[in-house]
């Protein structure tokens, strides 16, 4: 009888310790599912529309010259342009792409889109002078929208704005190589392991 009654409770010990170890490898599995969810979340999360915006203003003289009867007549038509321009240099994270190897907990950045700048110009022409002879026409004013933008470009390039906009988009991915570190995973971009935001930025900058 007490055999019988040692084998029972034996039993019963075998069937409790078995449901325990099941629920044990389940809680397992689902650590290892949440840790990419939240990968992919935080993916979710970054991939937006990053804008950095900048206002740039210039004054400039148009001129131009029409010559006659080789050179002797000339008839001059100029203008004061002011331009007030708003530019915008964005980063759409949405066509970010991106590989994830949950067998190795490596998620690998493959391309990051390049930055788009619009120049949206206000421009606005004071104290014209014309003649007849050399009116100001359309090809005039095309003339002046060409220059202002190219002007507008040059200043863009030596302003901190592009500059800013990266930031903005170092400190974006940032978050996601802080999710992959707290969570055990590596991140790469262009097959280089990322460890830290300088590392991170000297790889985009190249």
């Amino acid at each position: 009888m007490l055999r019988r009654l040692l084998i029972f409770i034996g039993l019963i010990l075998a069937v409790v310790l078995m449901f325990k170890y099941c629920e044990f490898k389940k809680e397992d599995d689902s650590t290892t599912i949440d840790s990419a969810g939240l990968i992919q979340q935080q993916i979710l999360n970054v991939g937006k529309l990053i804008v950095t915006e900048g206002h740039f203003a210039e004054v400039v003289t148009y001129k131009n010259k029409e010559k006659y009867l080789m050179g002797i007549v000339s008839f001059d038509k100029k203008a004061v342009i002011v331009v007030n321009a708003e530019v915008t240099v964005a980063y759409d994270l949405h066509k970010m792409k991106y590989d994830i190897d949950e067998a190795n907990k490596t998620i690998s950045i493959v391309y990051i889109p390049k930055e788009e700048i619009k120049i949206n110009p206000d421009i606005k022409i004071y104290d014209v002078e014309q003649s007849r002879l050399n009116p100001f026409t359309g090809d005039d004013y095309n003339k002046i929208n060409k220059s202002v933008k190219a002007n507008l470009a040059k200043k863009i390039e030596k302003s901190s704005l592009k500059s800013n906009a990266q930031n903005r988009l170092i400190s974006e991915l940032s978050k996601l190589l802080i999710t992959t570190s707290n969570l055990g995973w590596t991140l790469k971009y262009e097959g280089k392991v990322i460890k830290s935001d300088v590392e991170l930025d000297q790889q985009i900058k190249l």
